[in-house]
């Protein structure tokens, strides 16, 4: 009778951890789908600020569209002249690893951004390259920590970690908790992690304003980075759901444009 009972217990608690972490996944998913767009064109600022109080200001124009199972994101440096021209392609691919280009009116050339480099910084920010694209939920376990409040909202607390070193390296960091908002699955704050269980950055999304499609954009995202005291600051100006740029806009030629 012990052993029967045992044995059920375990299967319960197999099952109800089973659950959790498909419950942690299938928020994750919500999630991303609430913040997902097609195609959109826009023109924002990043504000890098080191920890003496200066303050660095770069313009950046964006252009996302989806092609078949690929969407594909254009950036272009717009100011200040240092920076002016440089540009930076994305293939974020469903099926298989993101691709990633960028070109240097310095050097007048365009390089392919290598896996291992994804995970640095995003033209001297603290945001990273690994940051401008959507995560692969298969690279990481889920997990469900549990609720908070935060800043008054009800939230999950969500917590993924990479299934490897090389992953760990590709996206800069081992482990994020985000904190999604129950009643809408907008992530409000997300806290990255080393390999050590140390707490390194803070994201926090703000200004969230819904769009003709349903969909949801964060036109104030600040990434903090706690060890430096380091932080910048993407603030939207101006946003325009939709694009007509074509497919060839999209490519590595039109890159040096």
């Amino acid at each position: 009778m012990k052993t029967k009972t045992t044995l059920t217990l375990t299967l319960f608690l197999l099952s109800t951890i089973s659950a959790l972490t498909q419950d942690a996944r299938e928020i994750s998913n919500k999630a991303n789908k609430m913040i997902e767009f097609e195609s959109m064109e826009m023109v924002t600022t990043l504000d890098i600020h080191d920890n003496r109080g200066n303050t660095r200001v770069r313009q950046v124009a964006i252009a996302t569209r989806k092609f078949g199972e690929t969407t594909k994101t254009m950036m272009r440096f717009l100011s200040p002249p240092d920076v002016k021209g440089t540009a930076m392609l994305i293939y974020d691919n469903e099926d298989k690893a993101d691709d990633m280009w960028v070109y240097l009116p310095s050097l007048r050339r365009v390089r392919r951004i290598v896996s291992s480099e994804r995970g640095n910084s995003f033209m001297g920010s603290e945001f990273t390259n690994a940051d401008m694209t959507r995560p692969n939920m298969d690279d990481f376990t889920h997990k469900l920590l549990g609720s908070e409040i935060f800043n008054g909202k009800d939230c999950w607390k969500v917590e993924m970690t990479c299934k490897s070193e090389d992953i760990e390296d590709e996206y800069g960091f081992n482990k994020r908790v985000s904190y999604i908002e129950k009643e809408t699955y907008l992530t409000q704050k997300s806290e990255l992690y080393d390999s050590n269980g140390k707490l390194v950055k803070i994201l926090n999304l703000k200004d969230y304003r819904k769009q003709p499609n349903g969909r949801f954009f964060a036109f104030s995202m600040e990434m903090k980075n706690v060890v430096n005291n380091r932080r910048s600051e993407m603030i939207i100006n101006q946003f325009q759901l939709g694009s007509n740029l074509d497919e060839n806009s999209f490519s590595t030629a039109s890159l040096e444009k």
